[in-house]
This record gives structure tokens, sequence and C-alpha cells, in this order.
């Protein structure tokens, strides 16, 4: 039984990849969401239906506050950022601004209007290069480019507020790396700039894209190319589900990896999306990219036994057929 008094939620950023998957899984749960979104990167079409979209911008101080005045949300999920990590080294003072400013004007109508519950889209970022793998919620936060500062620093914030705020918990999920679409194809990854592995493989083997770039393969591992945790993002829109009924039923605030526990290299990873699709797209290898590590890889036990959650599309195969179903609607759009 919930704590809270409604089931009223807003979601920021409710528009783009993961947080339309995040209100969709919200819509089933029979949440109320009504989703603040800007649409910079986001498509108003990604907002499913019960969901209420509502344009506007974090920065606009006084729709905000009429939002949440009219709104009487028992919980915010915040997954409004800027998430680009080259674009975040070319232009920080724009990161700021979004990943942290505008943080702080949300929290704000947060404390005004007691809002109990608030989960924060953050990222493995904010350990920078691992020591050690699995990376677990207590090893060292040393962010090596903007991107990641401004999602750690933005953590620190939260937890601030929570240090003077009886009233207020709060869930920090720090993602790894997030790829497929849902499996129903009812939503995918809309961005066609986007950085994300999988997603440059489906276009490459669409051909969309001319090539697709493997940046390293003298890495100490089995094949050479970096290995990464990656988590389906249904199976990461219910991970904010799990921490939510978590917070509603009394539960403390917590900081949690998401990830799956093991890794792909991304050798594996085109060699499955080669087999998947039935193409042999082209590969270029490039000299590693700066701060890239060999491996990354989530220790995921503290999510596992705080919340309910257990992940239901841990498969690398299913991650790229979803992915790339969803890359054939769009190219045949």
């Amino acid at each position: 039984m919930s704590l809270t008094k409604n089931n009223n939620i807003l979601v920021t950023g409710g528009a783009g990849y993961i947080g339309s998957h995040a209100v969709l899984a919200l819509n089933e749960a029979g949440y109320s969401v009504t989703v603040l979104d800007n649409l910079s990167t986001g498509l108003a079409e990604a907002v499913l239906s019960p969901a209420k979209l509502i344009v506007a911008d974090l920065g606009n101080i006084e729709e905000v506050d009429k939002i949440f005045k009219n709104g009487q949300f028992s919980a915010v999920m915040h997954f409004a950022g800027s998430i680009v990590v080259p674009e975040s080294i070319d232009k920080p003072l724009n990161y700021y601004e979004n990943n942290i400013v505008n943080t702080i004007s949300l929290l704000q109508a947060v404390e005004r209007y007691q809002v109990p519950h608030f989960i924060f889209s953050s990222s493995a970022a904010v350990y920078g290069i691992p020591n050690t793998n699995p990376v677990t919620e207590s090893s060292d936060t040393n962010p090596i480019n903007p991107y990641g500062r401004s999602k750690l620093m933005a953590e620190w914030i939260i937890q601030d507020l929570a240090k003077i705020s009886s009233w207020f918990s709060f869930g920090i999920l720090r993602y790894f790396n997030v790829a497929g679409c849902d499996v129903k194809g009812r939503l995918g990854q809309n961005n066609p700039e986007a950085t994300h592995l999988i997603k440059q493989a489906c276009m490459a083997a669409l051909g969309t894209r001319k090539e697709f770039q493997v940046y390293g393969n003298d890495y100490p591992t089995q094949d050479g190319t970096g290995i990464r945790d990656f988590i389906h993002v249904s199976d990461l829109a219910q991970a904010h589900l799990a921490l939510l009924n978590s917070l509603e039923n009394g539960g403390a605030s917590q900081t949690l990896n998401c990830g799956y526990g093991y890794g792909y290299s991304v050798h594996q990873v085109v060699e499955t999306m080669k087999k998947v699709s039935g193409v042999d797209f082209p590969i270029t290898i490039t000299p590693r990219r700066d701060g890239d590590p060999p491996e990354v890889v989530a220790d995921v036990k503290q999510i596992m036994s705080i919340t309910n959650w257990r992940p239901a599309y841990a498969d690398l195969q299913l991650i790229i057929q979803s992915a790339l179903d969803w890359e054939k609607k769009l190219t045949n759009r």
C-alpha cells in the first residue's frame, strides 16, 4: 500500500528515449503521468496516452511553478538533461546550465510544493575510469568530463536537500549502457544523432550510416575491444518503477547502479548485429578515445536486494533485435 496521497507523477524529459519508456511503464502500472519536455531532442509522439504532455522548458520558472501547482504530484522522475559526452567537452557551460541550474529550479519547485519522492536519471559516468570491476555504488566517483561532473553535482544537490527535509526521499539511478527498444514496437530511440553503440550499429546494418567505427582493438580484453554492461531500456524503465514503489512504501533514499552485472565487448555487439540483421556491414578500426576504459560492468546486488526489480530482457540478441526492428520503422517512414 502506497504511503503517498495520490498517484500523480511528473516526468521531465518524458518525450526522450529513456523517459518515454519510463512513462509507458508508469502508464501500465496505473499512474497518472504528466510529462514536461521542451522537445529539443524528444518527440511529442513518444508520449503515449494516457500520459499528458506539456511542452515547456525547465528554465521557465513561472511555467514550472504553474505545472506543480496544478499537478499535485506525489513524485517526480527527472530525465531532462544533456547527455552527449563529446558535446559536454565542447560546450561545458551549456551542460552545467541544463544539468545543474535546471535541476536546482526543479528541486526548488519540489520543495515549494513538498513533493515527497524524487527519482533522478544519473550515469555511470560519475565513476570516471573505474579502478575495479564490477563497479559498486561505493566505488570512487571521479568523473572525467563535464557530463559526468554535472551528473555527480546534481546527485550531491539532491542528497543535500534530503538532509534538511524530513518529508523528502530520493532515488538516484546510475545507468550503465542503455540499449534496445520496446519489444512491442511502440517506442524506440528516435534521435539520429544519438551516439549509442547499438543505435549506430543498427544504422550501419541498414545502410543509413556508411560505416561503423570501432574505437580501439588493442584493449587488454579477450578480443581487444572494450567491454560494456548493456541494459535494455524497458528493464531500466521498470527499475525506476521498482524504486518508486520502494520509496512510496517508506523505503530509504538510495543511490543504485542499473545494469546486468556482466558485459559484452564491442566485437560481440558487432557480430551479433551482423547475425541478427543478415548484413556484413563495413567496420573501421580507429584509435582509442581518451578516457575509454577497457571494461565497465555494474555491480547490481544492491538494486536486486533493495527493490523487487528483476530484468526481463537480459539477452544481447533480443536487445539488438528490438533496436533493429525500431530502426527499420524509422528508415521506412
